[in-house]
């Protein structure tokens, strides 16, 4: 087989920008390629056209043009013309586009197409309780009718996606993200800085950052030695439209008067690990979710985990065993769940034990990488 992926972004030196929905489209493509499966990723939107090969993937990024009117149709049609030449020079069985901003909505392939739950605006917004714009939602509901078929890495999202778009008498899979074990190894769970306290992901309200102020005073109040970490890139804030969500946050950690805070700011992936192994508990609050990838790094490298509990989030670990689900509005609880973990040594080993054992009987992408090699196939015939 030959499978396509269309994205905005991955985990590469020469590709602009990832996060979340890139790594988890790269640990797919280097499962599938290993299963002897050809790999074409177009990356749109980027500065410049390059084509490169990378372990065994062929590269296409797609330069980003301006033009006097009507860009989101003629962007559109110049990414589907460049995709179909790919797709008929080089014989490829299958496409998968993302649902975020309905970016195939007008591109007619000349090959199956399988949309991936993502988590689109229309799914965000309706998460958020956030009035959306109706040509987002347009653009997205005229994508997934140009889809053959589906896949969601969540019930939650799969469900909640079929019912926003309406979707009908099409497949709708749900096949989780998976991750490569062998890369995240740690080969000494008992050593980590006590006390230390990491959230990873980008600044941004929907990511329950504005909860963490309020948590890590609670959290304090039990555990003076107790001191955050944030890990992300920070983003403008929709709600007041500030150019900076991590202004804002900080203005309430100084209103609350609280100084044991160190945000980082981005971070290559490659050494997102080492803080994560440091670590002695990670959190995250989210309120909006498709999976989380991040949190089920976490868990794979044996980190204790203080995750919310809506939706999505109940198919990650099973409450109290292999890690803490709550609900990040729930400040003292979720305070409380960080400070258990904080003052017992035993029981953060013992969680984050299962919570790898979790991971590697869910997520592992040896697995999920033949599930989703049997549905192209099953699409691909059709």
């Amino acid at each position: 087989m030959h499978i396509a992926f269309l994205t905005p972004e991955y985990p590469h030196s020469k590709i602009a920008n990832s996060g979340g929905l890139g790594t988890s489209i790269k640990n797919l493509a280097e499962a599938l390629v290993r299963k002897e499966v050809k790999v074409t990723v177009f990356v749109y939107a980027q500065k410049e056209a390059m084509v490169f090969e990378d372990n065994g993937i062929q590269f296409h990024l797609i330069e980003d043009k301006n033009y006097s009117a009507f860009k989101w149709f003629w962007y559109r049609k110049h990414i589907r013309n460049y995709c179909n030449s790919i797709i008929k020079k080089n014989k490829i069985d299958l496409i998968e586009v993302p649902d975020w901003t309905g970016i195939s909505a007008f591109m007619k392939f000349s090959t199956p197409v399988v949309m991936r739950f993502h988590g689109s605006d229309t799914y965000f917004c309706h998460i958020e309780k956030r009035e959306q714009k109706r040509k987002n939602f347009w653009f997205e509901k005229i994508a997934t009718r140009g889809a053959n078929a589906f896949i969601a890495p969540t019930d939650y999202a799969a469900h909640l996606s079929t019912e926003l778009f309406s979707i009908k008498k099409k497949v709708v899979k749900t096949i989780h993200y998976g991750i490569e074990l062998s890369h995240f190894q740690n080969e000494d769970p008992l050593t980590f800085d006590r006390g230390m306290i990491l959230y990873i992901g980008t600044i941004i309200r929907k990511k329950g950052v504005f909860e963490l102020p309020i948590i890590l005073q609670k959290v304090t109040a039990q555990y003076p030695d107790a001191t955050l970490f944030l890990i992300g890139q920070d983003a403008p804030d929709i709600q007041t439209q500030s150019s900076s969500t991590w202004q804002l946050v900080e203005e309430q950690f100084k209103m609350f008067n609280i100084t044991n805070y160190t945000y980082l700011g981005p971070v290559a992936y490659s050494g997102v690990q080492e803080f994560m192994r440091q670590a002695n508990v990670c959190v995250f609050p989210s309120y909006a979710e498709t999976l989380g990838m991040v949190t089920i790094e976490s868990m794979a490298l044996q980190k204790p985990v203080v995750n919310t509990s809506i939706g999505w989030a109940q198919e990650l670990m099973v409450d109290g065993e292999s890690g803490f689900l709550v609900h990040p509005g729930d400040h003292q609880q979720f305070a409380d769940r960080i400070v258990e973990v904080l003052k017992s040594p035993d029981l953060g080993a013992e969680m984050g034990k299962k919570a790898a054992q979790y991971v590697g009987e869910h997520f592992d992408i040896n697995k999920i990488v033949i599930q989703n090699i049997e549905f192209y196939k099953e699409i691909s015939a059709s």
